[in-house]
């Protein structure tokens, strides 16, 4: 089945005509990308109207095949029963954005909105490391942190959408804020909360003279970022494998509370985990084996994602996907 997807993220969105069957999803054709912050809200829904109008026309001419609906990912929060974008911190101009209503009054076509870490979840277990699973957990582990969980083959959002907020879990008293909360498990986990680790790890080292090879001076401190600390572990610098070991253990303990509450099969993870595995798994391991119930770890595989590059176009076409099949087995609006 052919299906359209919406990608919505802080930077850009972009539109994509999609392949979707039960073995994988293959994009056909990728519409130029727009830039969120160039234009206003109303202009940047008109170019998405423009690109799946586009898309329509490709798929009866060059696929002679309709298209069966939409799938829009977008950053929460966000209502996707009702269709409707809540003013997320990296769109703060999107707020009460009727988008599906939008969308469908203007193409014809059923449209489905869903989490980006949701729709990535989707994703995952449909195509990815969690294809022929049931019980799944997939963690964003970028910018921030965010999760999607998949119990008994459906999607599981919670009783206002917001299931999966694992960043706002606290792992310590102590530690960088993330999601609001100081030792918060983003705080730990994420592109932001190691950079701020390393800063405060660096400063005090600075502080006691010492000059550290990741940043030997004061005035370089705010250059410091999770990639640069990343790169310096695979490099052998021992400040920034202290930094690793520090995120790892933090990831352990945050990891062996998922596997205790919710006993998935698989928890996948993107981004940070998959570029900088060797330098947090062995860490996150030690702390879940020491933590975690082990009945329950012992059927629990820890992976890194597999649709790392095209995961948001992958994301939004299978939301189309996965709300048409509920849609169309009475399950869904």
């Amino acid at each position: 089945m052919i299906f359209i997807g919406v990608d919505i993220g802080g930077t850009k969105c972009v539109v994509n005509l999609g392949l979707v069957t039960k073995e994988n999803a293959r994009v056909l054709f990728k519409c130029k990308s727009h830039v969120t912050k160039d234009d206003s809200v109303s202009k940047i829904l008109d170019k998405i109207v423009s690109d799946i109008k586009q898309c329509i026309v490709i798929a009866d001419k060059e696929y002679q095949e309709q298209v069966s609906g939409i799938g829009i990912s977008c950053g929460g929060p966000l209502d996707s029963d009702r269709g409707i974008i809540l003013s997320p911190p990296n769109l703060p101009l999107w707020d009460a954005v009727k988008i599906t209503e939008y969308l469908e009054d203007r193409t014809g076509l059923k449209a489905w909105l869903c989490n980006d870490a949701n729709a990535c979840a989707l994703a995952e277990w449909k195509y990815g490391a969690g294809k022929g699973t049931s019980h799944m957990i997939f963690m964003t582990f970028g910018t921030g942190l965010g999760a999607g969980i998949i119990i008994n083959d459906q999607l599981y959002t919670g009783a206002s959408d917001m299931a999966g907020e694992l960043g706002h879990i606290r792992l310590s008293d102590y530690g960088p804020a993330g999601y609001g909360k100081m030792g918060s498990f983003e705080g730990f986990c994420s592109g932001g909360g190691i950079a701020a680790l390393a800063k405060s790890i660096i400063l005090e080292k600075l502080q006691s003279g010492e000059k550290p090879e990741l940043c030997g001076d004061i005035s370089l401190l705010d250059t410091v970022t999770a990639k640069k600390v990343g790169e310096a572990a695979k490099a052998g610098d021992s400040l920034a494998l202290d930094i690793w070991k520090t995120v790892g253990c933090q990831l352990g303990k945050g990891l062996s509370i998922l596997i205790d509450l919710l006993n998935p099969q698989v928890i996948v993870i993107g981004s940070i985990f998959v570029r900088c595995y060797d330098e947090i798994w062995p860490y996150a391991r030690e702390v879940i084996e020491k933590e975690a119930l082990s009945r329950s770890y012992r059927y629990c595989k820890i992976v890194p994602a597999k649709l790392t590059e095209s995961v948001g176009d992958i994301a939004a076409l299978t939301v189309g996907e996965y709300n048409w099949r509920l849609h169309h087995e009475g399950k869904n609006k």
